[in-house]
């Protein structure tokens, strides 16, 4: 089974960030790590194919300069190949533009199917998956905590509120996957040597029939027009234990909806 798994490299989120002052969005320079929150998906992808008994699972990114550590990491894990999207036109991408891009270079893959994380830790629109079914024409899970495949079909656990919903639908279809499902597994030395020598194709938006106007700033459907910085953590109360302290805990808890 051959199992596409969009996934991102983003800006080292120990590292402080910063932002564009005229577009406000992320800088992304330097050196991209593969989001953690991707690392699940490259997992349960790489399980589902070991399990199938063939098939190869490729990475689908798109990221500015040719960046690849992240997809290098992801490949140290065990997936076959990349695809990167990687083009100037690009910066601004929204959601959309995003979904667009990587519609068209997941059709270069012709996966059975497709996994992505439910939302990136960058970003968290958790819209782009959506749209990229939408655009491929393809069925949408969303939430996946266990993921099945077999005659033709997936089967999914939904996480839920309350706890999970049982889903099947045909393939090819396009899955995303909840942090925590699975442990990905750490990148072995043999695994991290091989990664340098694995296939990357590197692609720019007229590779796959798409136009500048169509990404990018001129094709964005959404705009930053403020950005505010975060209210500042208060101090927290001390309570000191006098007989009463349980009780003034049970109603500061209640009081935050917590109880």
């Amino acid at each position: 089974m051959n199992v596409a798994v969009c996934v991102k490299q983003i800006p080292d989120p120990a590292a402080p960030g910063s932002l564009q002052p005229d577009t406000k969005n992320l800088v992304r320079e330097g050196k991209l790590i593969l989001d953690d929150s991707d690392s699940y998906g490259v997992e349960m992808s790489l399980q589902l194919a070991e399990r199938a008994g063939g098939g190869e699972v490729t990475l689908v990114s798109m990221a500015p300069h040719e960046e690849t550590s992240g997809l290098r990491t992801a490949l140290a894990m065990g997936a076959a190949k990349a695809i990167l999207v990687s083009d100037d036109v690009l910066a601004g991408t929204d959601a959309l533009g995003t979904a667009k891009v990587l519609a068209a270079a997941i059709k270069r893959a012709e996966p059975d199917l497709v996994v992505a994380a439910t939302e990136s830790t960058d970003g968290y629109t958790g819209t782009t998956p959506a749209q990229v079914a939408e655009l491929l024409g393809l069925p949408s899970v969303t939430f996946a905590k266990k993921i099945d495949v077999s005659d033709g079909k997936v089967r999914v656990e939904r996480q839920t509120e309350a706890g999970f919903d049982e889903v099947e639908c045909p393939l090819p279809a396009v899955v995303t996957v909840t942090a925590g499902v699975v442990e990905p597994r750490y990148p072995s030395f043999k695994g991290i040597m091989a990664a340098k020598g694995k296939p990357v194709e590197q692609l720019k938006v007229a590779d796959l029939g798409l136009t500048p106007d169509q990404v990018g700033v001129a094709g964005a459907r959404e705009e930053v027009f403020d950005v505010a910085a975060a209210e500042e953590r208060k101090a927290g109360e001390v309570v000191v234990d006098e007989g009463d302290a349980y009780e003034r805990i049970i109603a500061f808890l209640e009081q935050l909806k917590l109880l």
